[in-house]
């Protein structure tokens, strides 16, 4: 990424958006165009669920063994009704996560393989963000990633996109001038978006666009009409996301923003102008959405093998499959209150409980290491 201030080339898009613009007419400020894309909300029918399986090629046997079990329940609740597709490292990793699979149950022919390396698992991060072109073919948006701004190795993370393009035979999107990550961003499929300025817009992301820009490329992506920006914080290196919106806002359903209480958004580092913005939002048509609140968890989390994180956990880092929801658990008093709240909200779902202690001592919960693959139209 270029260092602040200093002026950069034009990313590729904007040159393309000038020049429909002009083509049509439209390039006075403000004027409406056809959009390129348009980014369905996550529970629209998938053909597939991605996960990156953990391995221990980055951070070590420890890291990869400690994660395997979440990445297995998550495999198991899912396989049941839709695919379950898995980048995992090399062939010695595909043999291992078969025997793994194999062993707790799981049946296999539901599941599918892309062998390539990755440095992580974050594959909400920097996985494809899938979305309809104007002629409602299912094509991959392939945004930049450069480990939430250069805090993380990043470079075979960044190429994941491109390979599941090609292994799909999906058409694919160059963004990669712009850097998105997935759980920077929430959707509800209808023309709005939800996101914090301090994780889409800082000096290592896309400190060369205005937010005007930003908001242009969004718009023609992902099809979206209306956004709400938080301020988010920096989060240092106790949080690199710098506050993805995934952690404490998410559309649960088109017209659902699930989210917490005003005191719990204000443990969670939510300043009080973000707090009214979450609890008033409203959608394209001035709608207010339904608020669904999700507690914190009663007590600070502990991992399986005894760390004290001294920190509570979040719900809302959910995830929304074609008959199940993942929810984030924690051994703790909280998971089962938080568990019938979701079942209320997704009535034709069944609430899975995905223990993600150990997940959540580095960063991230369930929402943030799945991507949906909608179904093709």
């Amino acid at each position: 990424m270029p260092t602040p201030n200093v002026p950069a080339a034009r990313p590729a898009w904007l040159a393309v958006a000038a020049g429909v613009l002009l083509a049509a007419g439209l390039a006075h400020p403000g004027a409406a165009r056809a959009q390129s894309g348009h980014m369905p909300d996550e529970t629209a029918r998938h053909d597939a669920t991605w996960l990156q399986w953990p391995h221990a090629y980055t951070y070590g046997r420890a890291y990869r063994d400690r994660l395997d079990p979440t990445w297995v329940a998550m495999t198991r609740a899912l396989v049941a009704s839709e695919r379950v597709n898995i980048v995992v490292y090399d062939a010695t990793e595909q043999a291992r996560v078969r025997k793994l699979l194999s062993a707790a149950g799981v049946a296999l022919n539901n599941v599918g393989f892309l062998v390539r390396p990755t440095d992580d698992v974050w594959v909400r991060d920097n996985g494809p963000l899938f979305v309809y072109d104007r002629n409602d073919r299912l094509t991959i948006g392939d945004w930049g990633f450069n480990g939430w701004g250069l805090d993380a190795s990043y470079k075979k993370d960044n190429a994941v996109p491109a390979a599941i393009a090609q292994h799909l035979g999906v058409p694919r999107t160059d963004l990669n001038d712009v850097i998105l990550e997935g759980g920077a961003i929430e959707v509800d499929g209808r023309g709005t978006l939800i996101a914090t300025r301090s994780s889409t817009r800082e000096p290592n992301r896309n400190a060369d666009l205005s937010e005007a820009e930003l908001e242009e490329v969004l718009s023609d992506q992902l099809g979206i009409r209306k956004f709400i920006w938080l301020d988010g914080k920096d989060g240092g290196k106790e949080d690199i996301t710098d506050m993805h919106v995934d952690g404490f806002a998410r559309f649960g359903l088109p017209d659902t923003l699930v989210t917490m209480s005003r005191a719990d958004l204000r443990r969670w580092g939510l300043s009080p102008a973000d707090i009214e913005r979450v609890h008033t939002a409203s959608d394209v048509d001035g709608k207010p959405y339904k608020l669904v609140q999700l507690p914190l968890t009663a007590n600070d989390v502990v991992t399986t093998y005894g760390y004290e994180l001294g920190y509570q956990g979040s719900y809302v880092n959910f995830y929304v499959g074609n008959s199940v929801v993942l929810m984030p658990a924690y051994n703790d008093p909280n998971d089962a209150k938080a568990q019938a709240i979701l079942q209320k909200a997704f009535p034709g779902r069944t609430v899975v409980a995905i223990d993600v202690r150990n997940l959540y001592r580095n960063g991230g919960m369930v929402h943030c290491v799945t991507q949906q693959q909608p179904a093709a139209l």
